[in-house]
């Protein structure tokens, strides 16, 4: 498994996004840890409108514990979003360690990124997408297909 931030400068505004990809056939564990973050992911994306909040998106989220650590200090940046524009990071940022508690209302064009990450072992899974906020939901700004692991056959190599 190898993941990928993307991060580019367009016109003077970068983009921000992750992408998972197995070398080789995936496994049935990597299959299932990358959909449990893929499933994360859209969780969060599919309630995106005008007028909820970062701790809406956060309650998304699997909590530290839920998925193995001690606390949310621990898990940061694992679950996470955050604003995107001229800058890299920017606001609102969203997360489980302070947006339950300092909760920020999501406006219409904000340009925020999403992502997620799941992991079991040594498979680890991290997708980012990039969404602006339209008055009535969200327009999905990247267009790399994350619905399902891709994987890249080694050379040579024969698979049943």
């Amino acid at each position: 498994m190898i993941y990928i931030d993307v991060v580019n400068v367009f016109n003077g505004y970068k983009t921000c996004y992750y992408q998972t990809f197995c070398c080789g056939k995936p496994s049935a564990k990597q299959l299932d840890v990358y959909e449990r973050c893929h499933d994360w992911l859209w969780a969060a994306i599919e309630m995106i409108k005008p007028g909820i909040t970062t701790a809406d998106i956060a309650r998304a989220w699997p909590s530290a514990q839920e998925i193995g650590y001690g606390d949310e200090s621990e898990a940061f940046a694992l679950q996470i979003g955050h604003g995107v524009g001229i800058t890299h990071w920017a606001k609102p940022v969203i997360s489980r360690l302070f947006s339950l508690d300092h909760p920020e209302e999501i406006q219409e064009n904000m340009v925020i990124a999403l992502e997620t990450y799941a992991g079991s072992g040594n498979d680890g899974v991290r997708i980012e997408e990039m969404l602006a906020v339209t008055q009535d939901g969200y327009r999905l700004l990247t267009k790399f297909p994350s619905e399902r692991l891709i994987s890249c056959p080694l050379v040579g190599a024969v698979y049943p």
